[in-house]
């Protein structure tokens, strides 16, 4: 019981300095002005200005950041599950001349940052003619290395007497990977796409270098650009508008957090 207690108490006082900035996130989207700033903390506003967020909402075109946000993280996201599966499926399950080669080049792009590849990515589309479009946002990232990788080691560790039984009554080649294979990864699968959504949701970098304007600019563009356009800033609008871009991800992760426990218990390392 003692053992317990002290547990949950570690757990507490570890959660106390992890949880606060957001909790003062929140408590700060809801003040008015003059409150924002007191000679001692004010740790909950004396009358709610729920009105904050729709001043934030407003001051720029959040609607339509939100709406890019969501259809650039969506895309990538089933884009690259859809190439990391083929690829992992191919490395995992056939035998052809040069696999080892092929599968070591994908370990060895783990290692290059993606800022090195920024200024070729830049030029390639700038020679197209596709900055400022959807695809600018999306091509570069449309094949993950990362996501081929771990969806490769969790393939490796399907028996081949499943995948043999699977042919005898025939099941063919994308059939095993569909109905076998992905629901056995399932928990890999979903852990990988979270960390994809989280990621690309919160890129600032490459969006910022490829749009110049609204219609395909993303969330944190946007942040960033309302930030940038005050003279002195409104902190409570600011938190309000932080909000619009952390809550999401709050979300998703509350409710797929489980996934990433399993996938470390269910996921084997093979090469």
């Amino acid at each position: 019981m003692i053992r317990r207690s002290a547990s949950y108490a570690v757990l507490v006082a570890g959660l106390v300095p992890l949880l606060l900035p957001f909790y003062w996130m929140a408590v700060t989207s809801l003040k008015p002005k003059r409150e924002v700033f007191t000679a001692t903390p004010q740790w909950l506003p004396t009358h709610p200005a729920w009105d904050n967020y729709l001043l934030a909402w407003t001051a720029e075109p959040f609607a339509r950041f939100f709406f890019n946000s969501a259809v650039v993280t969506a895309l990538i996201v089933a884009l690259q599950l859809v190439l990391a599966s083929l690829a992992a499926f191919a490395l995992s399950r056939f035998e052809f001349p040069g696999r080892r080669v092929i599968f070591w080049t994908v370990v060895a792009a783990l290692i290059v940052p993606v800022q090195v590849t920024f200024i070729a990515n830049f030029m390639t589309l700038a020679h197209f003619g596709l900055l400022n479009t959807y695809a600018a946002l999306i091509a570069p990232y449309a094949a993950s290395a990362f996501g081929t990788f771990l969806l490769r080691q969790a393939f490796a560790t399907v028996p081949r007497q499943l995948e043999d039984a699977a042919r005898l009554d025939g099941c063919s080649g994308l059939g095993f990977l569909w109905h076998i294979l992905l629901p056995l990864s399932r928990p890999t699968v979903l852990a990988f796409a979270l960390v994809a959504v989280v990621a690309h949701w919160n890129d600032y970098f490459w969006p910022l270098i490829v749009t110049s304007n609204n219609t395909v600019r993303t969330l944190p563009i946007g942040l960033g650009m309302f930030i940038g356009q005050e003279v002195t800033t409104d902190w409570n609008l600011l938190m309000a508008a932080s909000i619009f871009v952390s809550a999401p991800m709050l979300l998703l992760f509350f409710f797929m957090q489980r996934y990433f426990v399993q996938s470390k218990l269910y996921t084997g390392i093979r090469g």
